[in-house]
C-alpha cells in the first residue's frame, strides 16, 4: 500500500516479514483491482480475511494430520511390543 513502518524485529525474522509485508500488498493491489472500495483500511481487512480463513484451513489439515500420526505411532507401537514381549501380551 506504498506505506512503510517502523519495526523492531530480530535479525532472523526481518526476511519473512519483508517478504510477508510484499505479499499483502500485492494482494491488497489486487484486490483495489477487482473489488470497489472506499479507502485502503477495505483492502487490508479483505487481505486479513483471507489470509486468516488459509491460516485456519492449514491449521485444520495438520492437527488432523497429526491426530492420523499419533494413531499410526500407536499402532506401529502396539506392533513392536507384541514382537518384542511376546509371553507379556499372550495373558
Amino acid at each position: 500500500m506504498g506505506r512503510t513502518y517502523k519495526l523492531r524485529v530480530a535479525a532472523e525474522d526481518e526476511a519473512a516479514l519483508r517478504k510477508a509485508a510484499g505479499l499483502i500488498d500485492t494482494q491488497a493491489k489486487a484486490y483495489g483491482k477487482q473489488y470497489a472500495y472506499n479507502d485502503h483500511q477495505d483492502l487490508l481487512a479483505m487481505v486479513a480475511l483471507t489470509q486468516i480463513t488459509q491460516l485456519t484451513k492449514i491449521q485444520d489439515s495438520l492437527r488432523f494430520k497429526d491426530t492420523d500420526l499419533e494413531q499410526r505411532l500407536q499402532s506401529i507401537d502396539s506392533v513392536l511390543d507384541q514382537i518384542l514381549h511376546p509371553t507379556q501380551n499372550s495373558l
